[in-house]
């Protein structure tokens, strides 16, 4: 199986090398390990929502 690194990540997502490690920390990226200092994460994998923000808020407007 193929993984990239945070930073590769976080280029490949458009995020902050520090939210990529933070999603990882909180178990939201699937298949992700760590087995020194790094993490690993596979590479086919998608950037996870943000649950920030709503998608939709329907025809009210904001």
């Amino acid at each position: 199986m193929e993984y990239m690194t945070v930073r590769q990540a976080a280029k490949k997502w458009d995020r902050s090398e520090r939210w990529v490690q933070t999603l990882c920390i909180k178990g939201r990226i699937k298949g992700v390990y760590r087995p020194a200092r790094d993490w690993l994460i596979p590479a086919g994998s998608e950037c996870p929502r943000d649950r920030r923000r709503r998608e939709n808020r329907g025809e009210d407007g904001p």
